[in-house]
């Protein structure tokens, strides 16, 4: 899982490809959440660009979903999120991960993102984890989190 490449946007906005061995000797916070400009997945970006000064003394933070590059652009700067998004078109890092869930709606059946977020720590295992997020008061759990680290 260490080494799905894909492509993503930096905190700038640059498009680059990553993989997670690039982040090799830093802690992360991943967090996976199913699309860009939907109501919930906004409020999540926000909280952690509103909270990266006490994010980003702990760890980078990396945002993956299914979305295209394109959108990931529309998403950060309507936004201004001042973080890593990746897309993961082919759902590889979320396969690998176990977020990638059939899911239901209106009872419709499909495959997408379970809302979820890991800490990775600086070797590159999974440290803690956060499944089926429930994206009030999330940020502040992780904060909670490694602040008591």
């Amino acid at each position: 899982m260490n080494d799905i490449k894909l492509q993503g946007l930096d905190a700038d906005g640059i498009e680059k490809e990553y993989s997670l061995n690039d982040f090799k000797g830093q802690k992360i916070i991943l967090y996976f959440y199913p699309k860009d400009n939907t109501s919930g997945c906004t409020m999540e970006a926000c909280g952690f660009r509103d909270n990266m000064n006490r994010l980003i003394k702990y760890a980078v933070v990396i945002g993956v979903s299914p979305d295209s590059i394109k959108s990931h652009k529309s998403f950060k700067e309507k936004q201004s999120l001042n973080f890593i998004l990746l897309s993961d078109l082919e759902h590889k890092l979320a396969e690998a991960f176990d977020v990638w869930k059939e899911k239901s709606m209106y009872g419709r059946k499909y495959m997408g993102i379970e809302r979820s977020t890991f800490i990775i720590d600086k070797d590159g295992e999974i440290e803690k984890e956060w499944k089926k997020v429930k994206v009030k008061g999330h940020v502040d759990e992780v904060i909670e989190y490694l602040n008591a680290g």
